[in-house]
């Protein structure tokens, strides 16, 4: 009786590394009868489990691969759409101060805005896709490793079945020694698959852990653009709301305007007496403001202008700044997403921190939650406690506070003023400056398109507040 090991007619060597065997036996010998059953019954199932079922994965993964390069086509619309609008804003800043062009520059403030807010959009639907798509290929990656290892199990059985099958048995069950040694060089590929299929797994979970990392990048993407997001919407109200003012101006106010425009922006007095509201702390007026950022200019040579306009963009960047609570804002939260090494870790920092205040830990303000993401920012600086940490010893050689406090302004602004110097302000240039700002917002994602309204709004914001400090401090030479 003769077994050919192909199946449907099929040469396995194009699929598991299997040549068709044929082995003459005494069909009357059982061992070797429970031989080629077991070789033909492995065979098949190597023969099975060689079809890689990936069809519906790559329709999914081309969707998404489409849906993403039709959002970047919008977004680069938008990007064109939004440099346009800079420049005519650049070209109206240039020009005398005049009702006419103040209103035209509100215009084109909330023409942009809407357009960044339509960016936005398309960039969080682009990072939602790029989270779907993630989230998808884990979930193949682990069903591919789960039948892996499945097969594995069912390989080393099989195996294992004909390794207990009597060597002496199995030869005498051949007519020729020839058909023997043809039957044993089919075993050698069934081993080196085996080993394969471990190396596969190994390897299978590497990727998954790979695409894990990812997902954890696009979903802390996806926080940081829904709160963009909601800062340009504030700042759309605003522009509205100057808007409707200067709308409601009256003719004879309006031949006055540039007089009284020119008055105010020379009033230092009332430059400095302004208040400069903070993050979760008691606002302090302007001059005393400058004066911290002036200590950071003469240490650190962050500029003053710029470092305020910092402070300025991190006290409004998220609503309810200041009004959260740590254990459900920050460490619940945490928990909540899965995060639970990074709850522990903020929460034992929080409490190091309020501890060395003396602070009662429940009592202390910090950034509220939000639909998008979780809080616990401490202070002006917005830093979280973990963050705090890591900075305070050298916030302490500064300001001479021990421990230092990030509800403090002082020590806050020296915070800012030294994360800033290490991501490159301390070079003083325009560029610099305004990769630094995003680099503060955004880590190493610091170059997206999507953070640019984060730093072209600190650059605006550090203009204004040159042009103030320089009002103060000519009017102090005086």
């Amino acid at each position: 009786m003769a077994y050919t090991l192909c199946y449907r007619g099929v040469v396995y060597r194009q699929y598991a590394r299997f040549g068709c065997v044929k082995a003459e036996f005494n069909s009357r010998h059982p061992e070797m009868s429970k031989f080629l059953k077991l070789l033909v019954a492995l065979s098949a199932f190597l023969f099975l489990f060689s079809f890689n079922f990936s069809s519906a994965e790559e329709v999914n993964q081309n969707a998404a691969k489409e849906r993403k390069e039709e959002l970047q086509k919008q977004l680069d619309n938008l990007d064109s759409q939004i440099e346009a609008l800079d420049s005519v804003i650049q070209q109206l800043g240039t020009k005398v101060a005049s009702y006419e062009v103040d209103i035209a520059i509100v215009n084109a403030k909330i023409k942009k805005a809407k357009l960044q807010i339509q960016r936005l959009d398309a960039e969080i639907a682009k990072t939602k896709t790029g989270i779907v798509q993630r989230t998808d290929k884990i979930k193949t990656l682990s069903d591919k490793s789960e039948k892996k290892k499945d097969s594995l199990a069912e390989l080393i059985r099989k195996n294992n079945e004909m390794d207990s099958t009597g060597l002496a048995e199995i030869v005498l069950g051949y007519q020729k020694m020839s058909d023997f040694f043809v039957a044993e060089d089919t075993l050698e590929p069934i081993h080196r698959l085996i080993q394969d299929t471990l190396d596969e797994i190994r390897t299978t979970k590497k990727q998954t852990e790979k695409e894990k990392d990812d997902l954890t990048e696009y979903q802390a993407e996806q926080v940081q653009l829904k709160a963009a997001q909601e800062s340009e919407r504030k700042k759309l109200a605003a522009s509205e709301a100057e808007k409707q003012k200067l709308l409601k101006t009256t003719e004879a106010e309006k031949k006055n305007y540039q007089a009284k425009k020119s008055l105010k922006q020379k009033d230092a007095a009332t430059i400095r007496s302004q208040l400069f509201l903070l993050s979760g702390s008691p606002s302090i007026s302007f001059e005393k403001a400058v004066e911290y950022a002036n200590l950071v200019w003469k240490i650190l040579k962050v500029r003053p202008a710029f470092l305020l306009g910092v402070i300025r963009k991190e006290s409004t960047l998220g609503a309810n700044v200041g009004k959260g609570n740590w254990k459900e804002d920050l460490y619940n939260c945490y928990i909540k997403l899965g995060y639970k090494t990074s709850a522990e870790k903020q929460r034992n920092a929080f409490f190091e921190i309020t501890s060395s205040l003396r602070f009662d830990p429940d009592l202390q303000p910090v950034s509220k939650k939000q639909p998008y993401g979780c809080g616990g920012a401490m202070g002006p600086a917005q830093f979280m406690p973990t963050t705090w940490q890591d900075f305070k010893k050298r916030i302490t050689k500064i300001t001479g506070n021990n421990p230092p406090n990030p509800w403090e302004p002082k020590d806050a602004f020296v915070a800012a003023g030294l994360y800033l110097s290490d991501l490159g302000a301390d070079l003083g240039t325009r560029e610099a400056e305004r990769k630094s700002a995003l680099r503060y917002l955004a880590g190493s994602n610091w170059n997206k398109k999507a953070y640019a309204f984060y730093g072209n709004d600190v650059m605006e914001f550090a203009a204004d507040y040159q042009e103030q400090i320089d009002i103060i401090n000519k009017m102090a030479r005086r």
